[in-house]
């Protein structure tokens, strides 16, 4: 992130590298020959640089083959998941699940994720999810927090106090 960052390429190197792990998902083979030890570094070299030579940033290039080397190549995936968290807390950007009863209309979605944005002062990138069972409001995780204001959270609070009354 720092070499990127030096190179005003950070953005563009984290694409590169989400592709790549992209590319690395959907064929497992692939993925086996990266992470397979009994595969030599330098046969895997021969590889990358045939593959990505001319088709990938040079410092990304620089950072296959040095994860070659170290035998880190099967971490790929995680390591552009970590890059792309890195990446977003750089740029103010946090991502907000939703889970909503009916899926929202866009002006609804765009009220909830500028309302959201307000609340936190950071751009949002909002995820939506339907869950029926909630009734209605909604659920938001953000990070690790999670704030229920669905209808089945208040009716289930309602519940508590009202038993909570009746054995006294």
């Amino acid at each position: 992130m720092d070499l990127a960052n030096g190179q005003n390429q950070a953005k563009e190197i984290g694409q590169e590298l989400d592709d790549l792990a992209k590319v690395i998902d959907s064929d497992p083979s692939f993925q086996t020959f990266l992470s397979n030890p009994a595969i030599g570094h330098a046969d895997r070299e021969q590889l990358i640089i045939k593959v990505f030579q001319g088709r990938v940033a040079p410092l990304l290039m620089n950072f296959l083959l040095v994860a070659n080397r170290r035998a880190r190549l099967g971490l790929l995936g995680e390591m552009a998941v970590a890059y792309s968290d890195l990446l977003d807390q750089q740029f103010g950007i946090i991502e907000v699940d939703a889970t909503v009863s009916q899926r929202l209309s866009p002006d609804e979605f765009e009220q909830v994720r500028q309302r959201i944005a307000q609340t936190l002062k950071r751009e949002v990138v909002l995820h939506q999810y339907i869950d029926e069972s909630i009734i209605g409001g909604l659920v938001l995780r953000i990070g690790d927090r999670l704030l229920d204001a669905s209808v089945k959270a208040q009716l289930r609070a309602i519940r508590r106090q009202l038993l909570t009354r009746r054995n006294k």
